[in-house]
């Protein structure tokens, strides 16, 4: 896997964090720098983490899937997108309910919003991509992507969430139809 196709995926699993970011910034104005510097964090580490639980797990099963790995990746990254599309309607309800100053409410948000990248993990276990630089990019993406969605979120309110969210699942799904067309076309040589 390329690195522009790593740097799409953490493009994509960041809009997640992206949009609760936002959101977070639209309702929670009185949220000061080291607030947001802790939400981006949160995010960005657990978004950098879920990748390598997955990418373990994968590495375990990888010989008894690896006729079907193209396949598996595929489903993966087009549920994760399905699933975000899906979710993207219910992004503010949820985020209201919660104050992201809160450790602990930080916390659940940032396994929620990661729970995709575990998945992904899974996937790039089956196609050779190199763990610790796809976590790497996957973990600073997203700590920039939350770090301007709290401020974007403080300007311009609701506008965004849910379009972004959109364009995350969208993109995933996308690259899973990119390796299911690769792996034919290296396979059949067309």
């Amino acid at each position: 896997m390329d690195i522009l196709s790593v740097v799409t995926i953490g493009i994509g699993l960041s809009l997640d964090a992206f949009a609760v970011s936002i959101v977070s910034g639209a309702i929670y104005r009185q949220l000061g720098m080291r607030h947001i510097l802790r939400m981006a964090a949160f995010f960005g580490g657990f978004q950098a983490v879920m990748p390598i639980l997955g990418w373990s797990f994968g590495l375990t099963f990888r010989k008894a899937i690896q006729p079907y790995d193209h396949w598996i990746a595929f489903g993966l990254l087009a549920a994760i997108g399905f699933k975000m599309i899906y979710e993207a309607t219910r992004m503010k309800r949820a985020a209201e309910q919660y104050n992201p100053a809160d450790i602990f409410v930080l916390l659940v948000l940032s396994v929620a919003t990661s729970i995709d990248a575990l998945a992904v993990g899974i996937a790039l276990s089956l196609l050779d991509c190199p763990i610790w630089i796809a976590v790497v990019i996957i973990g600073l993406i997203t700590f920039v992507f939350s770090y301007i969605g709290v401020f974007i979120g403080k300007r311009f309110g609701h506008f965004f969430e849910s379009k972004i969210e959109i364009l995350g699942g969208l993109v995933l799904i996308g690259i899973g139809i990119k390796i299911v067309v690769e792996h034919f076309i290296g396979q059949h040589g067309l």
